[in-house]
């Protein structure tokens, strides 16, 4: 970006769609890449160029590490063996096609038709996981769809350097060392991701200073994405494996007070760096397209192209691997509505993205890389065909599909699991009644307690617990008044208000995840 006025204006741009989107219940990211694109057509809006290190090194280390954190570990190895078939298979499969569409319908070369095959064969992470946060999609869906745009990246990641090694070099195509690069990266970036997790690990358990453990919090994502890339291994997978071990253990490391302002720190954090990336790629659109040579302004027809090669061949691939999943598991009659929601929910975003703008702008004999610009806009083009037909689409092809998780389900799974907590603290009591350490009056507050909650189990009447939830909410908000009068009144210091406000929000907070 070149100024930070620029950087400070997207910034507010982004985080005021992203709040509209929220309360119209749109997609976040399809509404950020319409607006970012509206934008950047207006007369006097400034070129915006977007800088790979930007991407690579400030924007995706954290967004990947937040999607990996709440990868669950019994679903995903429930699913993982689809998952690698999607994640090796289906990338080769898209980035074949791409690559031969590309160069019967394009003026690109072969080579740089492979190279935008490997870039845009790989599903987006990021995109992914924004999109479907809000779709009540059934677990393992939801996890196949995201564990394998998390780990899809190495296998594209090798495409692309390979793909950029012949356009740069004009040279054949080295599949052997393709392999074993392929290695390296997936396997060095595993276990570097692995290592920065154990680390991680020790050092939180030893602490509960909660700026400290922001801090680490902060710091992992940027730690094991940046060794892995020092190491010459995939940044990425090494920041979905720290995301993905570490995710698996939060409860364990520490204590509720700082999960919560964790929780809070990193969720403002992603909601603003998914604002401003989604915001960039509209917004780069029109600045790519103006460096377009005169013979490519039949872009948008091939991009078109390009888009429905991705979504064809990823419904051609996935369709007849749904079907043999769901005859080994034991179903007699195949749903086509799985395959039909996977598909849709495939889409491209910043990763392809970050992949088009590392491409070398010049060969090795020091001449342009030919035909970059034009990859550079099919790229971005493909991802806003998909980020917003597919975005604005999702929902409704979930809901129609009929496999989405109602919400009286829901509330009753989290009935029964609230009743089975309140029994098991109940037993609990019993035992120490019967060892008479707990003087009666504490034991009796206790049980009516765990009582109230019990009456969560029948979710279809307004229980006395809900009851008295909203009573003390709307007693918090009288209370929280009077306390600002003491202070307007100079009857207590501002520290005082403070502290007790804080009381009173954590309270607030307790009811309302009660």
């Amino acid at each position: 970006m070149r100024s930070v006025g620029t950087v400070l204006a997207l910034v507010v741009l982004a985080t005021v769609v992203a709040t509209f989107a929220r309360r119209w219940r749109i997609p976040a990211p399809s509404l950020l890449v319409v607006a970012g694109l509206a934008v950047a057509l207006l007369p006097g809006t400034p070129r915006i160029e977007i800088s790979p290190e930007i991407i690579g090194l400030v924007v995706l280390p954290p967004l990947l590490y937040a999607s990996a954190e709440d990868m669950p570990w019994r679903e995903l190895r429930a699913v993982w063996k689809p998952v690698g078939i999607l994640a090796i298979g289906l990338v080769l499969a898209s980035a074949a096609a791409v690559a031969a569409v590309a160069a019967l319908v394009t003026p690109l070369s072969w080579q740089m038709a492979f190279v935008l095959g490997a870039i845009l064969a790989s599903t987006d992470p990021v995109a992914v996981t924004a999109l479907g946060r809000r779709l009540a999609l059934p677990p393992r869906v939801q996890v196949l769809v995201q564990a394998e745009s998390l780990f899809n990246d190495a296998t594209s990641l090798v495409l692309v350097r390979v793909a950029a090694g012949v356009a740069v070099a004009s040279a054949a195509a080295n599949w052997g060392a393709a392999g074993g690069e392929f290695l390296v990266l997936a396997g060095g970036g595993t276990v570097i991701g692995a290592a920065v997790a154990g680390v991680v690990t020790l050092i939180r358990r030893r602490t509960e200073d909660p700026v400290l453990e922001t801090v680490i919090a902060l710091v992992t994502p940027y730690a094991a994405y940046l060794l892995a890339e020092v190491a010459h291994t995939s940044g990425v997978t090494s920041c979905v494996v720290a995301g993905v071990v570490l995710g698996g253990r939060g409860e364990k490391l520490t204590t509720a007070r700082i999960r919560l302002q964790l929780h809070a720190v990193y969720g403002t954090v992603v909601f603003l760096l998914e604002s401003v990336v989604f915001s960039l790629i509209g917004l780069a659109l029109p600045t790519q397209v103006q460096a377009l040579a005169h013979g490519d302004r039949a872009w948008p027809l091939y991009a078109l192209a390009v888009a429905a090669t991705v979504v064809a061949v990823r419904m051609l691939w996935v369709a007849p691997l749904s079907a043999v999943v769901q005859r080994k598991g034991g179903l007699g009659r195949v749903n086509w509505r799985v395959p039909m929601v996977l598909t849709w929910a495939g889409t491209r975003g910043v990763m392809p993205l970050a992949a088009a703008l590392s491409i070398p702008e010049v060969m090795k004999d020091g001449t342009p890389l030919a035909d970059r610009p034009l990859v550079l806009v099919l790229t971005t083009s493909v991802v806003v065909v998909t980020l917003v037909v597919q975005g604005f689409t999702l929902a409704p092809v979930v809901r129609r599909s009929g496999i989405a998780l109602e919400p009286a389900h829901t509330a009753r799974e989290e009935a029964e699991a609230r009743a089975h907590l309140a029994h098991a603290g109940l037993a609990r009591l019993e035992e120490l009644a019967e060892l008479e350490v707990v003087p009666d009056v504490v034991l009796d507050r206790l049980r009516r307690g765990l009582a109230a909650r019990l009456d969560d189990a029948d979710v279809g009447t307004e229980s006395a617990d809900q009851v008295y939830r909203q009573l003390r909410r709307d007693l918090i908000v009288v209370e929280s008044a009077a306390l600002q009068r003491l202070y307007d009144d100079h009857t207590i210091s501002d520290t005082t208000r403070r502290r007790l406000q804080r009381g009173l929000d954590l309270e607030e907070a307790r009811l309302a995840d009660a």
